[in-house]
């Protein structure tokens, strides 16, 4: 059984500095002392401040969790995955916020660069300080064209992952995603939203309650990882 006792936060806003240039960021920090922290970014459009990422945000930030989510446009995925690194890097040597171990999240091609971010950390980096991946609408392939699957990085990753994903989403079908999870070496749980494409829009339901469902599962995965920890 799970505490679902809501908290306040207090949000915090930051530039993170990347290469020559700095990232905005905003932190949602409970009013607790802190444990774990999820750092969420967004797709190839939209920035941090893209609705869900701010009602997933909030939702684990009243429940305990510090929250970063950060913007960097671009469609380069390299850039992408740098600018991810940084965030990291940020929040591991951080005085401030002194975080036990984080969980990498990330919407469409912000869950790429996240996913890319975990598959690359060296076994030397053994401090355990990433617990998770959280892919939200993980673009597993280009519609329409299935035979060209972005799969590697899954393949690489050791620690656990959530993928939240629409059973029609165009861009992740979804027979392709359960087969490359079957595959997968790292410990996984794919959570179907039903009939919801890509943005996670489905007919006639509210865009708040599809936000709904989605955070009361991605908090309880977490919830489910930080508490074998204990």
């Amino acid at each position: 059984c799970y505490s679902t006792v809501k908290m306040s936060h207090t949000e915090v806003k930051l530039k993170i500095p990347f290469g020559n240039k700095l990232l905005d960021a905003v932190c949602l920090v409970p009013n607790k002392s802190l444990t774990y922290g999820i750092i969420l970014t967004h797709g190839a459009s939209g920035d941090m401040n893209l609705p869900h990422l701010m009602s997933l945000a909030s939702h684990l930030a009243s429940h305990g969790f510090f929250c970063l989510r950060f913007t960097c446009k671009g469609l380069n995925i390299v850039h992408r995955i740098k600018a991810y690194k940084s965030v990291l890097n940020y929040l591991k040597t951080s005085g401030e916020y002194k975080l036990a171990g984080v969980f990498l999240g990330g919407r469409s091609m912000g869950s790429r660069a996240a996913a890319s971010v975990i598959c690359h950390i060296e076994p030397d980096d053994a401090d355990d300080f990433v617990r998770g991946l959280i892919c939200i609408s993980y673009p597993l392939h280009h519609p329409k064209q299935q035979h060209k699957l972005r799969d590697e990085d899954l393949y690489r990753i050791k620690d656990p992952v959530l993928f939240v994903s629409g059973s029609a989403d165009e861009m992740c079908e979804k027979n392709l995603l359960e087969k490359v999870a079957q595959k997968m070496q790292a410990p996984n749980k794919i959570h179907w939203i039903e009939k919801a494409n890509h943005s996670m829009a489905v007919k006639g339901r509210s865009t708040n309650d599809v936000f709904k469902e989605i955070n009361t599962q991605i908090l309880f995965w977490i919830q489910e990882i930080t508490e074998m920890d204990k």
